[in-house]
C-alpha cells in the first residue's frame, strides 16, 4: 500500500495542522501492514517569519518519505498566502506525477490543500480522505471587504464543491460544522475525528490541586496564532483597559494582526508581545501563567469551530478565560471546568467572566484521557487504512 499525505504544514512547524499531520503521520506508521510507503508533500517551515525552524527539503525513513517544498518568504495576508499555496501546489504536483498512490489523504483549513489531494487522488486513481479542519468557503464571506466577500464566497463554494463531491470519506474536526455539511453534502460518508491534547502536553498535566498565586497582578497568557480569526486587536486593548493593575497580558504569537494590535494597544503598559517560541519554551510560559486566554473574531462562521488550542489549555488545568461563541462556548461550558466563556468582543463581560475564575492550577484528567491526541490519531489512522481495504482492529 502507498499513501500520501498532503499538508501544508508539517513537523517542526509550528502551528495546529503541523501537530496533526505529524501525529497522524506516526500513527499510520504504527498501524499501517508491513511494507506501506508512507509519503508526505509538504513545505519547509514557514508559519510564522519571526520563528524559523530548520528541516531538510527530503527526509527518508523506513517506509515514509517527506518532501519539504521551499516557499518564498511571504507576509500572512491573503495575497501572501495565496501565492504561496500556488508554490507549493505547483511543486507538489510535479513530486507526484508518475506516482500510484492507494488513498490520498489531505488535511486543510483553508480549503486548498484539500483541493489539492483532491486533484492528485484523481490523476492517481487513489481513494481520497479529507480532512477539513476550518470552512473556508463559509468563513471567507465574513472576512473579506464587502465588494470582495461575494465573488470570493463564490468561487470558494465551487471549488469546495469539486473537492467534497471527489471524497470516499470526509473527516470533519469540530461538531459544529455538521449542519453546513449536511446540507450540502449529505451523501458523503463523514467521520468524527476532533483535535486534541499532543504528548507533551498529557506529560505537563498537573495531578493535584495547586492554589493560585497571591501575585497583585495576574498573568493572563495567549499564545497562537494572530490573525482576522482571532480578533485580538479588537478586544485586547479594551480588556487590558479595564484590568490595568489587575493583570497583566503576555501574547505569543505572530500573524497577519499583529501590527494591527500594536497599533490598537498604543503602547499599554501591561501588554507584552512575545515572538513564536518552541513548545518546550511555551509550556514553559504556560506553566508560569495564572489564566489563558482565548477569542475569536464575532464572526458567524467563527462559531461552528473549535480552536485546537482549547485543547491544551484544558489539559494545563490552568484557567481559562474564552472569548468564543456558538460550538466552542457549548464544548467549553459542557467539558472543561473553570473556563469562563464571554461573547467575543464584550469587554465588560469578559471582565466579570476573568473575575468569577477561581485561580490555581485544578487537574482535568477526565478531559486528558478522552481528548488524547495519540488515541484520536490511532482511531484515525485505522479510519484512512480502511480505504485502502486494510482491517487493523486485530493488530
Amino acid at each position: 500500500m502507498r499513501i500520501l499525505l498532503v499538508s501544508f504544514y508539517y513537523p517542526p512547524d509550528l502551528c495546529a495542522g503541523s501537530f496533526r499531520a505529524g501525529a497522524l503521520v506516526a500513527a499510520l506508521r504504527e498501524r499501517a501492514p508491513p511494507g506501506t510507503q508512507i509519503d508526505v508533500v509538504t513545505t519547509l517551515p514557514n508559519r510564522y517569519q519571526t520563528f524559523v525552524a530548520e528541516a531538510p527539503a527530503l527526509e527518508v525513513s523506513a517506509g515514509l518519505e517527506v518532501r519539504r517544498i521551499g516557499l518564498r518568504t511571504h507576509r500572512s495576508d491573503m495575497l501572501g498566502q495565496a501565492r504561496a499555496f500556488l508554490t507549493f501546489a505547483r511543486e507538489a504536483r510535479r513530486h507526484t506525477a508518475g506516482r500510484r498512490y492507494d488513498v490520498v489523504l489531505a488535511t486543510s483549513s483553508r480549503l486548498m490543500s484539500a483541493a489539492l489531494g483532491a486533484a492528485i487522488a484523481r490523476r492517481s486513481d487513489a481513494r481520497l480522505y479529507l480532512d477539513i479542519r476550518d470552512l473556508f468557503a463559509d468563513t471567507i464571506s465574513e472576512v473579506l471587504p464587502v465588494p470582495l466577500a461575494w465573488p470570493a464566497s463564490q468561487i470558494f463554494s465551487r471549488i469546495e464543491a469539486w473537492t467534497m463531491r471527489r471524497a470516499d470519506r470526509v473527516n470533519l474536526v469540530s461538531r459544529g460544522f455538521e449542519d453546513y455539511f449536511r446540507r450540502r453534502y449529505g451523501d458523503r460518508p463523514v467521520a468524527w475525528f476532533t483535535n486534541g491534547v499532543d504528548e507533551e502536553f498529557v506529560a505537563a498535566a498537573p495531578v493535584t490541586t495547586t492554589p493560585g498565586r497571591s501575585a497583585a497582578q495576574a498573568l493572563v497568557l495567549y499564545a497562537g496564532n494572530i490573525g482576522e480569526g482571532q480578533g485580538l486587536h479588537e478586544v485586547l486593548p479594551g480588556l487590558a483597559a479595564a484590568l490595568r493593575g489587575r493583570a497583566r497580558f503576555v501574547v505569543i504569537g505572530d500573524g497577519g494582526r499583529r501590527a494591527a494590535l500594536e497599533r490598537a494597544l498604543g503602547g499599554a503598559d501591561n501588554v507584552e508581545l512575545r515572538a513564536p517560541v518552541p513548545r518546550s519554551v511555551l509550556l514553559e510560559a504556560y506553566q508560569a501563567a495564572d489564566v489563558l486566554f482565548l477569542h475569536l473574531g464575532a464572526h458567524h462562521a467563527f462559531e461552528k469551530v473549535l480552536p485546537s488550542k482549547v485543547f491544551e489549555y484544558a489539559a494545563l488545568g490552568k484557567p481559562i478565560l474564552a472569548g468564543v461563541a456558538g460550538y466552542a462556548a457549548r464544548f467549553l461550558r459542557e467539558e472543561v471546568v473553570n473556563a469562563a466563556v464571554f461573547a467575543p468582543g464584550d469587554v465588560a463581560a469578559a471582565v466579570r467572566g476573568f473575575d468569577a475564575l477561581e485561580r490555581g492550577d485544578c487537574p482535568r484528567p477526565q478531559f486528558v484521557a478522552r481528548y488524547a491526541r495519540a488515541a484520536i490519531a490511532r482511531a484515525m489512522a485505522d479510519d484512512v487504512l480502511s480505504l485502502g481495504g486494510v482491517r487493523t482492529e486485530a493488530r
